[in-house]
């Protein structure tokens, strides 16, 4: 089964972060297995264990780059990371620049740190390894829109008619006590994003995630975000 996993750039699926001079924006990222079988998008990694679900059958990796292990899970047919990616690359940060905050939440990155010199793909699998662990790869948009319709399957295909968000929040951790469900164990973690100022903002109300793909120009890409207050997963594009 292919395996994917959540990049996040800064909350649980909307936001922009800014990593060096490269991006506009830096938020987490998902990651896919490539080990055969179907393709399949992930989550975040990196979060501190507090936030899973017990009775969810969960599995693990490990990235060989450095010795990190994530929980995975099975969503229909597809395998996510349960966690955002941690992976210390260059274009990558921590909320507020504070490693507790990468321990927590994993690391935000930019976009270009995250496709790793490949090009935007509209596949399902996208193909994309980018900063993912071996065996892994970054989530074409398409391949969210399938989790999100998995998770509700009368969403459509716009940004917000969905109710998906609700059932892929972590139980945890979102502001005015307002968390999800996390039927599935995808615990989603409202990690905030990192602005184009450098600052950091909106950690415990948003959560966004990078897809593979672009919006046919090299300076927008489509993400993915959550936020505290609606029970929807969005589609929106984001400057890079």
């Amino acid at each position: 089964m292919d395996r994917v996993k959540g990049l996040s750039f800064g909350g649980p699926a909307r936001g922009w972060i800014v990593a060096g001079a490269i991006s506009v924006m830096m938020v987490f990222v998902g990651c896919g297995g490539d080990d055969g079988g179907n393709n399949n998008p992930g989550n975040q990694g990196g979060g501190g264990g507090n936030q899973f679900t017990p009775n969810i059958n969960y599995d693990s990796l490990t990235d060989t780059r450095d010795g990190k292990t994530y929980r995975t899970v099975v969503i229909g047919s597809q395998t996510w990371m349960a966690e955002n990616l941690n992976y210390n690359a260059s274009g990558s940060a921590c909320y507020n620049n504070a490693p507790d905050s990468c321990a927590k939440y994993g690391r935000l990155y930019n976009w270009a740190t995250v496709m790793n010199g490949a090009s935007g793909s509209t596949l399902s699998p996208s193909g994309v390894r980018g900063v993912c662990p071996e065996g892994w790869h970054v989530p074409s948009d398409d391949e969210w829109a399938t989790l999100v319709k998995y998770v509700d399957p009368n969403a459509d295909s716009g940004c917000c008619y969905n109710i998906a968000a609700t059932k892929l929040k972590s139980k945890s951790g979102w502001n005015d006590n307002i968390n999800g469900t996390d039927d599935y164990g995808f615990s989603a973690l409202p990690s905030g994003y990192c602005g184009i100022d450098g600052d950091f903002y909106s950690a415990g109300n948003y959560g966004y995630w990078w897809s593979a793909t672009d919006e046919g120009v090299a300076t927008v890409a489509r993400s993915r975000d959550m936020m505290y207050y609606f029970a929807y997963v969005g589609s929106v594009p984001k400057s890079v």
